[in-house]
């Protein structure tokens, strides 16, 4: 008996500071625009207490072994659960946060640490049982499939999230390994097979949904759409151009932004301390925990004012831990006004189209921990796309609109990310870019409104799923950037000197999902046998170079970042270790968007296959 197929698209953001789910019925002619459904989400939002929320905020906390009574953690779907995930984590963390895991997506795309390693809460004490940034993803992912179980489940298998169509989506800007990752995540979830969705492209998706057929009167033939999206972790930016094929209108994704760890996180970060600064101007110093649990507070602070525009200041207490400061309780406020002045200023300045960002020196010896942007200004990482952007497109067919300018000319702006739910930064953003633009005499650029910001994402995503099906529009444009193998050239030994590496390009920009590429025959050797170190790298503005193109001094050039390695032992099966088996090489593309580099042995039957997921050595 055939297995049915799925039954609904899926799509779900796993958000730095949120995560939720949407769905609809692939049957559906068309989808239901604004009225898509986003699951309720059970959640204990108080000890004992389970409520239904859109929002999964994206928090794990791990009690203490007697720090709750029995069964006071229980779950529709788990009466013995001993953590806790979702709205209480978040707020009982704030005040515990040695517990608390925060920021699991930023740490999951990390290539400084060993993602599988037990390293959260970063710097818990020792008697704090720690998990790895990839357990905590998995975690959260196992609540939304739990919930959509018991909700559409219906105690079927084959009504089960694992049999549904599953689009997950992830910052465009995350490298191939932190994709690998997210997908390992899925599967410790029991979701074996999920398609990957860049979030700038969900979150387009999502307003093409609620746009209906009426989208085609807000843009037009020529358009370059600047897609914005700043959210709990990450800042990420795509270009989008509308065109026209055969009389049809079409969108191509032009580009996206390089990673930028710079998002709400840092803007929590810097409300803490500029009220830890007021408290110790007040004589109340807060050590390290409660410096790290005031920035909890400040977060929930800034969400309450950003979503009530009619409240002035938010209340912020904090448990007191030395005996110097009198009272149980350390209190304070966030007024309006510091809110906007140092998000907006601080993160949003006026700054000209020339002024990049910010480097910083470092010291001989730096604390790991996250590797945030160093120039906390978005505006000036925008400008750096933007403009780095113009030189890469100007002799790209589908933006004729952009070449010979001094920055790619945005006719339009759509917004994503819970940060923007703020008037004032949204209002920021568009001024800055409008002065840009006014300086080289175009346009103003228009905002297109947008979904809930909140759950535009998973909108997108699901609406994602049933366009894959054949219906609607879909967004074209392949990878994102250009992916090559690093190769040996040969040289005469010298000492002190390393041979210099080439880049041979295997999967050019914008080779599409589900192809494959053959490098032209050349005289390649794969060392099987015995341990090797291969070497990737890519490039987000090398538009034209094809399959088997050379890149001279591949180490030394800033138009190529190389990837972290993989190391690989590969199977020498009739060869003897340690010798060069002559190879042809092949590139794929998979439909979940990730390179596979396969290598042909030359007149024999060998076969391997390198996956570009670039995993830290174990």
């Amino acid at each position: 008996m055939a297995t049915p197929g799925p039954s609904y698209a899926v799509g779900i953001d796993l958000g730095t500071t949120h995560s939720a789910l949407s769905y609809l019925r692939l049957a559906d002619e068309r989808p239901r625009g604004a009225a898509q459904p986003v699951l309720p989400v059970p959640q204990l939002t108080g000890v004992g207490t389970v409520e239904d929320r859109l929002l999964l905020p994206s928090f794990l906390y791990l009690p203490g072994e007697r720090e709750f009574p029995p069964a006071s953690l229980a779950l529709p779907w788990d009466k013995d659960s001993r953590e806790i995930v979702g709205e209480l984590a978040r707020s009982h963390g704030a005040k515990v946060p040695t517990r608390l895991v925060a920021s699991a997506k930023s740490w999951l795309c990390h290539p400084g640490v060993d993602r599988r390693s037990p390293l959260l809460p970063w710097q818990a004490p020792p008697e704090v049982q720690r998990v790895s940034p990839l357990d905590a993803s998995a975690r959260y992912l196992k609540h939304l499939a739990d919930a959509f179980d018991r909700a559409l489940g219906a105690g079927a298998a084959a009504k089960a999230l694992a049999r549904q169509d599953v689009v997950l989506a992830v910052p465009a800007s995350f490298d191939a390994a932190a994709r690998e990752l997210t997908l390992e995540a899925a599967q410790r979830a029991g979701l074996p097979e999920v398609v990957l969705l860049e979030e700038p492209q969900a979150a387009l998706y999502a307003w093409l949904e609620a746009a209906g057929e009426g989208f085609r009167k807000q843009v037009k033939v020529g358009d370059v759409i600047l897609v914005v999206d700043v959210g709990g972790g990450t800042s990420d930016f795509s270009l989008i151009s509308v065109l026209e094929r055969e009389g049809e209108l079409e969108l191509q994704r032009l580009a996206v932004g390089d990673h930028i760890l710079l998002g709400g996180d840092n803007m929590d970060l810097a409300l803490a301390h500029a009220l830890g600064r007021k408290l110790e101007g007040e004589g109340r110093k807060l050590d390290a925990w409660q410096l790290q649990s005031l920035t909890f507070a400040c977060r929930v602070a800034k969400e309450k004012l950003f979503s009530s525009p009619k409240l002035g200041k938010a209340p912020i207490s904090l448990a007191s831990r030395g005996s110097s400061l009198i009272g149980g309780t350390v209190k304070t406020e966030l007024l309006r006004d510091e809110l906007e002045n140092l998000l907006v200023e601080g993160f949003f300045p006026k700054s000209a189209l020339t002024e990049l960002p910010r480097t910083a020196r470092h010291t001989g010896l730096t604390q790991l921990a996250l590797p945030y942007a160093q120039d906390a200004a978005v505006t000036r990482h925008l400008a750096a796309f933007l403009t780095r952007q113009a030189r890469a497109l100007a002799s790209n067919e589908a933006s004729l609109r952009v070449g010979g300018k001094a920055f790619v000319h945005p006719t339009a702006v759509l917004f994503n990310g819970g940060v923007f739910k703020a008037d004032p930064l949204r209002a920021r953003v568009l001024g800055v870019l409008n002065g840009w633009l006014a300086s080289e005499g175009a346009a103003p650029v228009r905002e297109l409104e947008g979904a809930e910001l909140d759950l535009a994402v998973a909108r997108g995503a699901a609406y994602y799923g049933w366009v894959r099906r054949g219906n609607g529009l879909r967004i074209r444009g392949g990878t994102a950037r250009a992916y090559y193998v690093g190769v040996e050239a040969a040289a005469p030994a010298v000492p002190g000197v390393e041979p210099p590496v080439r880049a041979l390009c295997v999967a050019p920009f914008g080779m599409e999902e589900g192809t494959q590429a053959d490098v032209p025959p050349q005289d390649f050797g794969l060392v099987v046998g015995e341990p090797t170190t291969f070497r990737f790298f890519a490039s987000s503005t090398r538009r034209s170079d094809k399959v088997g193109d050379f890149v001279d001094r591949a180490t030394e050039r800033d138009d190529l970042e190389e990837l972290a390695p993989l190391e690989r032992a590969l199977t020498s099966g009739e060869a003897a270790s340690g010798l060069l088996v002559p190879v042809n090489l092949q590139a794929a593309v998979t439909e979940v968007g990730s390179l596979e580099l396969r290598c042909l042995e030359k007149g024999g039957k060998g076969r391997w296959k390198l996956e570009l997921n670039v995993r830290m050595k174990e």
